[in-house]
């Protein structure tokens, strides 16, 4: 397997540059125009941690989501994707975009811990168990999230404040990408790649999850969804023709079965 070309989704799809730029554009434009928006919400300290909520109207206490963008835990923010909140939010399920620091500022691990602070934060707002939805870095952000044993930071947190998972795109194994130059930056040992990889670790009891992928993406992001979805007694699905930045485009449309099947999820969940 050439893991670089497997896992350097930038080389695989050469016309990325104008979809993130769309990204940036739509994005900018939905915050400007959504009425029920908290915008830059402190979950931490630092600059980036911070979240943008969405909610379907006025109040607090609408099931809730929490969106976690990609760029392999090096790139962009949550500015790119407020839009990503537009299908959701058609079906009452309040959504938060969250930024994170990036590599190499600080660690993977640090980046795990800042997650789990948002949703501590939302939770703590809401008062709703979380669906978290991820692409890419976020679909293994999503992962980590789900595993994370919540009784061990606080005793009054319920045992699965994250009890849904939507990762899209995610990567699950990490060891795979030591060899890339996409690791260069994450500066991680082998112990330490195995020890953050939500393939290796027990599924969460009842849990929901579905992980997608798209159908025009490497085929080891294919693998590593299916896999990861076995691993966990979740469900898998490849959205065909899609590539590994195309594949989000369903959430931002309130009619796309993703969205539909995303929306019950959040309900359940919370």
């Amino acid at each position: 397997m050439d893991a670089q070309a497997e896992y350097d989704n930038r080389a695989m799809v050469p016309e990325h540059p104008g979809i993130i730029a769309g990204w940036a554009a739509d994005a900018a434009a939905f915050r400007a125009a959504w009425p029920e928006v908290e915008l830059g919400l402190a979950y931490g300290p630092g600059e980036r941690e911070k979240l943008d909520l969405f909610r379907p109207g006025p109040g607090e206490s609408w099931p809730t989501a929490l969106f976690i963008h990609g760029g392999y835990w090096q790139a962009l923010d949550r500015s790119f994707f407020s839009h990503m909140a537009r299908g959701l939010l058609a079906h009452g399920v309040a959504v938060a975009v969250a930024s994170y620091d990036l590599c190499p500022q600080v660690t993977l691990a640090r980046i795990v811990e800042q997650m789990r602070a948002a949703a501590v934060l939302l939770h703590r707002r809401t008062g709703r168990r979380l669906l978290a939805a991820g692409h890419s870095a976020g679909g293994h952000l999503t992962a980590m999230l789900m595993a994370t044993d919540w009784r061990a930071r606080h005793p009054a947190l319920p045992a699965d404040l994250v009890p849904a998972g939507l990762p899209i795109s995610g990567v699950f194994e990490l060891p795979p990408l030591l060899p890339t130059t996409i690791a260069t930056a994450l500066r991680l040992t082998e112990r330490e790649a195995a020890a953050l990889s939500p393939r290796l670790m027990p599924p969460p009891p009842r849990a929901a999850l579905h992980a997608v992928v798209g159908g025009a993406e490497s085929a080891e992001f294919r693998r590593q969804t299916r896999d990861f979805a076995a691993a966990w007694g979740g469900t898998a699905e490849e959205l065909p023709g899609l590539s590994h930045f195309t594949v989000l485009a369903p959430l931002a449309d309130p009619a796309s079965p993703l969205v539909t099947r995303a929306a019950s999820m959040a309900l359940a969940a919370g």
